[in-house]
């Protein structure tokens, strides 16, 4: 692991230069936010060019996580919530649960099951695994 001091950075940024989400992670959770939002407002808001912000847009499109559509000179985007992260790490997972924290605006996003008496979930927790989203079941995986 690296140490936070040995960044390069000055002391009062000792977090470094990186951020959890990538470039298309950002412009994807903002697409959910603000489905009619024009580039220039997903640029603003994600910190990227607009040039950068129109190849992720591309990019996203082309891997099945949005869609566009005009009306009139407005482009309207549309979140496919049911695409799947395309990292092994992730396989299975889709992405329209962590979109859904991610891009609630303002809102306290709901905590997760929390544990009840003897490490169980709380009444009231969903008993499956959100793996593939509510009520669809978990892709069982062979090891």
């Amino acid at each position: 692991m690296s140490d936070p001091d040995q960044s390069g950075s000055s002391s009062g940024d000792s977090a470094g230069s990186w951020t959890l989400l990538t470039g298309h992670g950002h412009v994807l959770v903002e697409i959910a936010r603000n489905p009619e939002a024009r580039i220039r407002d997903i640029s603003a808001a994600v910190e990227l060019t607009e040039r950068t912000v129109q190849a992720i847009v591309a990019d996203l499109e082309a891997a099945g996580y949005i869609t566009r559509s005009r009306t009139g000179r407005r482009t309207q985007y549309t979140v496919r919530h049911d695409s799947q992260f395309r990292h092994p790490a992730q396989e299975g997972l889709r992405v329209g649960p962590f979109l859904a924290v991610l891009a609630a605006s303002g809102d306290a996003a709901e905590p997760g099951p929390a544990a009840g008496p003897q490490g169980g979930p709380t009444a009231g927790a969903p008993d499956h695994d959100d793996r593939a989203g509510p009520g669809i079941p978990s892709p069982r995986r062979s090891r």
